[in-house]
This record gives C-alpha cells, structure tokens and sequence, in this order.
C-alpha cells in the first residue's frame, strides 16, 4: 500500500473516530446495555456454579475471567460498525464508493478499526476496569502470555470484521439487515464460544465448532489469557486466525465482485 492510499485510509479511520463521538448518547446507551449484560452472565453463571467446584475443567474463578476477556473480545466490534456497513448498502449511499478511488472492502476495515478505538477500547477499559476491583477478576501477568493475547484479540477483530463485512455484503441481495444481523449474531455467539465455553458442547459440536472460523473469535484469545494452552500451541493458535483472515478476505472481495455484477444487473 503506498503512503497516499494509506493516508486515505487514515483519514477514514479518523472520520469514523469523530462519527463515534458525534453520536455520544448512542455510545452511552451501547455502554450501558454492555455492563448491564455483563453484570448478567456473572450472576447466572454464578448460580450455575452453586456448589460445584468447576464445569467441564473451569473453575469458578477462571469462569469469571472468561466472562470478562469475553466481553473485551466482543466489545472490540459493536453493532455501530456493523450497521454502518450495511447501512451503505440499504440506503444507496454505497454507490458513491463505487466512484471513488479507494477499495470498498479496506474502506470499511479503516473505519471499523476507526470505531473500536473509542467504542471498543474506552468500553474495554471502563467496564474491565470495574469488573476488576468490583468483582475480583484478575487475569495472569505472564509477559510472554499477554503478548499472545494481544496479538490474538486484534486477530480475533479482523476475523470478526471478515464475517461481519461477507453478512453486510447480503444486503445487496434483500432489503433489510436485521434478519441477517440477528442470523450473524446467532451463530457468531454460539460457535464462537460467546455464550459458553466450547469445551461445554458435545464432542461432535466442539470439533465442528473448532474446525469453523467463528472459534477464532472468543475462544482463541480466551483460552491464550487463562493460560489454558502452552506457548508453542498458542502460536499455532494464532496462525490458524491469519489462514482465516486470509481466507475470509479473499471471500470477501469475491462476493464483493458479485455484489457489484448484481447492482449493474437492476441497473444501480
């Protein structure tokens, strides 16, 4: 990428930072829903571990950190970006994408990391912040395991953009998005590992959910935070995120490519 497309890029990046600010009560709201939701699953899974030492290797208090690197990983990419996206494509506005000289599909990737630096990050370190002293969550300080869990959960974001980005891209094909989204959401959460641990589902569910980009979401950099996986399989870890990257951005552009052959066909 040469520095004037980078530039552009940036520029989107920051444009979306200010968008974020501009909407403050709709941030607000996101907020609160957020902890509220977290505050949620702490009590259930706690009256789930009533009288049980641990569930399917899980202790209690590895369940708690679990909640918390959960809603870090999830709160990264909100619905905001994800309308966005589709929002382009609902309203017609897409088409003055179409007209300019930048890539639609690295377009939307710049103002999704432009949004998750606010929305996402300032979430992140708010309600983490009081999970930390409120409930007492603490998760390991290992320097080498911190390091792979950062490099996870900003892998884990372009995974989730690429699944996001191919959902949005249905739109073409219907005129609402909340049926997709909610779709999207569905399975994102159960396979991904959102609702609960991977290692909770049936052998045959637990392999199918392993083998599917989704896992790469949660419970990638999940399992890296509680220490559940060596060094060595914790870089494999990570490397099979960038196959999905990989894998997930050319299907991507392809579907794009499509998208487009289908606005020329209705003469868009």
């Amino acid at each position: 990428m040469s520095v004037a497309s980078f530039k552009k890029y940036f520029t989107l990046a920051l444009c979306s930072m200010q968008n974020t600010l501009a909407y403050r009560l709709s941030f607000v709201l996101n907020f609160l829903a957020s902890f509220i939701g977290l505050i949620a699953m702490y009590c259930l899974w706690q009256a789930v571990y009533t009288g049980r030492d641990q569930l399917s290797g899980f202790t209690w208090e590895q369940m708690q950190a679990y909640l918390l690197v959960t809603f870090f990983v999830n709160s990264m990419l909100s619905y905001y970006s994800e309308s966005s996206i589709s929002g382009k494509i609902i309203d017609g506005s897409v088409m003055m994408d179409l007209l300019r000289p930048i890539q639609f599909q690295k377009a939307r990737l710049a103002e999704t990391l432009g949004s998750c630096v606010l929305e996402g990050l300032l979430s992140c370190i708010l309600i983490g912040t009081a999970a930390v002293f409120t409930l007492g969550i603490s998760l390991p300080q290992d320097g080498v395991g911190m390091l792979q869990f950062g490099i996870s959960m900003l892998s884990s974001i372009f995974v989730k953009f690429c699944i996001v980005y191919m959902s949005a891209l249905l739109c073409f094909w219907t005129t609402s998005s909340f049926g997709i989204y909610w779709a999207r959401t569905s399975i994102t959460n159960l396979l991904s590992g959102a609702l609960v641990p991977l290692t909770f589902f049936p052998g045959w569910l637990e392999s199918l959910a392993m083998a599917l980009p989704f896992q790469g979401i949660v419970n990638t950099p999940v399992r890296i935070a509680l220490g559940m996986t060596g060094r060595a399989e914790a870089w494999q870890m990570i490397g099979v995120q960038w196959i999905w990257i990989i894998l997930l951005w050319l299907l991507g552009r392809w579907l794009w490519s499509r998208a487009v052959r289908q606005i020329t066909i209705h003469g868009g």
